[in-house]
């Protein structure tokens, strides 16, 4: 498996497909990290749309959208499951924050965040609005995830 970027290195760019629920809406759209320079990016590689911990995890981040956007930050959820799966995530739990689809892994393996039978780590990586890698967080087993105040906390001392 590779390993995690190092910290204070431009993040690994990529573009992957993704969906954004707008109200009933659903947009589907290729996201590109390096297009969304001029802002902090929230990385979050969950293993799983529907599944009790991502699904805890990704509403949680959704309910405290608001606290990201106080301080010019994005949350991106990143899984393999593809788009027709994080639509019905979406729509099923109203999250608003764009779901990217990584079903070949590209990205995941980038960031060293497979898993050979289980998909990934549930990992957080924080971009800089310059596109440099600040922080980082790779769970060892998943069952837990960072916080909103964990994340924004390290956002606002990006500033």
């Amino acid at each position: 498996m590779a390993s995690t970027p190092d910290l204070g290195v431009p993040a690994p760019d990529f573009t992957l497909p993704g969906i954004v629920l707008s109200g009933t809406e659903v947009e589907r759209r290729d996201f590109t990290l390096s297009a969304h320079r001029g802002k902090p990016i929230v990385l979050a590689f969950y293993p799983g749309d529907d599944t009790p911990v991502c699904t805890k995890q990704m509403c949680a981040y959704n309910n405290e959208l608001e606290k990201f956007a106080d301080i010019g930050a994005e949350v991106w959820g990143i899984s393999p499951q593809d788009l027709d799966s994080h639509e019905k995530f979406a729509q099923r739990h109203g999250l608003q924050q764009p779901l990217l689809a990584d079903p070949a892994k590209t990205v995941i393996q980038q960031y060293g965040v497979g898993l050979k039978a289980l998909g990934l780590k549930r990992s957080v990586f924080l971009v800089d609005a310059e596109g440099v890698l600040r922080w980082k967080h790779v769970a060892t087993l998943g069952l837990k995830f960072q916080s909103v105040d964990t994340l924004t906390a390290q956002i606002a001392a990006l500033a």
